[in-house]
């Protein structure tokens, strides 16, 4: 388990030159790859991929298809996907929240007010895994909620073994999470977010 396509950052990143068709024109294709904030109408692609993800490993999924509506719809800012040539390959959805640690509340509420991002989760493809595309997109995600001026850090839970994942991307153990999913526990994590004006200096925000 872990709206700003205006940013510079997340402009679609063109991979590789257009086609040209024999004539020398220009055909119409989609961007090699893109990031970009999601929105309720990838709520079912986001779905089927974190399915797949999540339920051969910990038989459940950290967010159903309501809530994965529900949390863009309220918050599409806090979400970052990955498309190559217009398809799905990777997500995070976040939200935020208001208290120091992530509570079982958390799993569902978005406190508008809050200053933390809980990080619900990240999902890649099966057919992009082990590629390396869960830390470019998280590095990404980062990023982006620097640019963010009420973001002040960003919360999630894992399961034992992503530790030296998130470990890598940055975040910190902070000990084990009170939340727990049937039998399941987790690690909380935490990665401190600079500052608004920090990052509009420094990285063209």
């Amino acid at each position: 388990m872990s709206a700003l396509s205006a940013l510079p950052f997340l402009k679609p990143v063109h991979l590789r030159p257009p086609r040209s068709s024999p004539g020398g024109q220009r055909r119409h294709t989609l961007p090699a790859s893109e990031f970009r904030c999601l929105s309720p109408e990838d709520a079912v692609s986001v779905f089927e991929i974190e399915r797949e993800a999540f339920i051969s490993v910990s038989g459940d999924c950290p967010l159903h298809l309501d809530e994965i509506r529900h949390f863009l719809n309220l918050c599409p800012e806090l979400s970052l996907g990955w498309f190559e040539e217009g398809r799905l390959v990777a997500f995070i959805i976040g939200s935020l929240w208001d208290q120091e640690r992530l509570s079982q509340a958390a799993l569902t509420l978005h406190k508008a007010q809050g200053s933390a991002v809980h990080i619900h989760v990240l999902a890649v493809h099966r057919t992009v895994r082990q590629q390396g595309k869960g830390s470019i997109l998280m590095w990404r995600y980062l990023r982006h909620l620097r640019c963010l001026p009420f973001a002040r850090r960003a919360l999630l839970m894992c399961q034992p073994f992503l530790v030296p994942f998130y470990q890598k991307c940055g975040f910190q153990a902070l000990g084990p999470c009170q939340v727990t999913v049937g039998e399941l526990a987790f690690v909380e994590m935490q990665h401190a977010v600079r500052g608004h004006a920090f990052m509009r200096r420094n990285s063209g925000c």
